[in-house]
């Protein structure tokens, strides 16, 4: 363990005593959340207390709309992507202080990478054309166009755009390309995942050059077919073997590939409407934008969800504590409403994490500090 965080958990577990499950179970059978300032949530060895201050700015300098997704660059700075059009990305060091603010392309700022090549690094952003009124801030009206993705420097400068594959033959009049993220692999290809068009992961070369794509909303073979096709992640954590974890949202599934399309396996998480999966040391890290119940996604019930190297949740902080019957995980929900939708979740050196949210009410990002 971190001798750091190894300090935080014993000095935090003196104040933890009267913030048992118990006691969180009656706070929101009365409709009552816990103190922030006592709030530790997680379960097992994966336990946080919750900072909503640490990413507060002043929104009149540097605004918020949805709060999308989160990378640390080589530096240790955490980037945050916001569909806000005045600051799409914006820059903190890891105590939460605003270091900078710019770049103003991506009305539907969605998807947020960053790959180093060769020594420098890159960014890769989706907009997936859905985009609000921003001069009408009290109506989350959405209005409709089309996708890109763009890879752009730490700067802000763009490198090239990937656009509608219909103009490459691949997608036919009809589909919609709204593409929601990317990943980038380790010889350089970029895997596009059309999350709120047709459903597909689309793999390019480093160049832009169409390589393959597979899945979609009407494959006949469901291992294959996903469904709200919402992140695409390379998992490296076996180098030997590396494998693509796509999130198939709709059906509280994670579905796992070879590099090339072909399926290996689905890893379901009954209730959790995840987004894509943040892989750090031996664990998947993903936000949990929904908790399914009576079949749908009720608002306001997000939370976080960790799974280990065996593919077992070991945590959920801000949701029931898993439970497994005979091997089997069962239906899992929201427990303590610390977030409205995790989006994404971001890990650093200490294995403290950051959640934004998606239609959080313009808040920053949440820091969840290891004890």
């Amino acid at each position: 363990m971190n001798p750091r965080r190894n300090f935080i958990k014993k000095t935090a577990a003196l104040g933890a005593v009267a913030v048992m499950p118990s006691t969180f179970n009656v706070n929101i059978i009365r409709g009552v959340a816990p103190s922030d300032e006592d709030l530790i949530i997680g379960h097992g060895d994966y336990k946080y207390k919750v900072d909503k201050k640490w990413g507060e700015l002043d929104p009149a300098k540097v605004p918020v709309d949805n709060c999308h997704e989160m990378v640390v660059d080589s530096m240790g700075r955490i980037i945050l992507l916001t569909d806000e059009p005045k600051n799409n990305l914006i820059i903190y060091d890891q105590s939460g202080n605003l270091i900078d603010a710019y770049c103003n392309r991506f009305p539907g700022g969605h998807g947020l990478t960053i790959n180093d090549e060769g020594g420098e690094e890159f960014l890769y952003v989706t907009d997936n054309g859905w985009f609000h009124d921003h001069k009408r801030p009290d109506e989350f009206k959405y209005f409709s166009g089309d996708g890109f993705v763009s890879k752009i420097s730490m700067k802000g400068e763009l490198v090239f755009n990937l656009g509608h594959p219909q103009t490459i033959g691949i997608y036919e009049p009809s589909q919609q390309f709204k593409p929601s993220e990317t990943a980038v692999a380790p010889n350089g290809d970029i895997y596009v995942a059309d999350g709120y068009g047709s459903d597909f992961i689309i793999q390019y070369d480093q160049h832009g050059k169409y390589i393959r794509h597979f899945g979609g909303s009407d494959n006949p073979d469901p291992n294959y077919r996903l469904q709200n096709a919402h992140g695409v992640t390379v998992d490296l954590r076996n180098p030997a073997n590396p494998q693509l974890i796509v999130t198939s949202r709709s059906e509280c599934a994670f579905k796992f590939f070879t590099m090339d399309g072909v399926y290996k396996k689905t890893v379901t998480i009954p209730g959790a409407m995840v987004n894509r999966a943040v892989i750090h040391g031996k664990n998947i890290y993903a936000g949990v934008c929904w908790s399914r119940i009576d079949g749908k996604g009720k608002h306001g019930t997000g939370y976080v969800t960790i799974l280990d190297e065996s593919d077992k949740v070991v945590s959920n902080p801000g949701g029931q504590a898993p439970r497994y019957v005979d091997g089997k995980l069962q239906h899992q929900i929201q427990e303590v409403p610390f977030i409205k939708h995790g989006h994404d979740v971001c890990v650093d050196g200490d294995e403290n994490l950051y959640v934004c949210q998606w239609n959080g009410g313009r808040t920053y990002p949440i820091k969840l500090q290891r004890v």
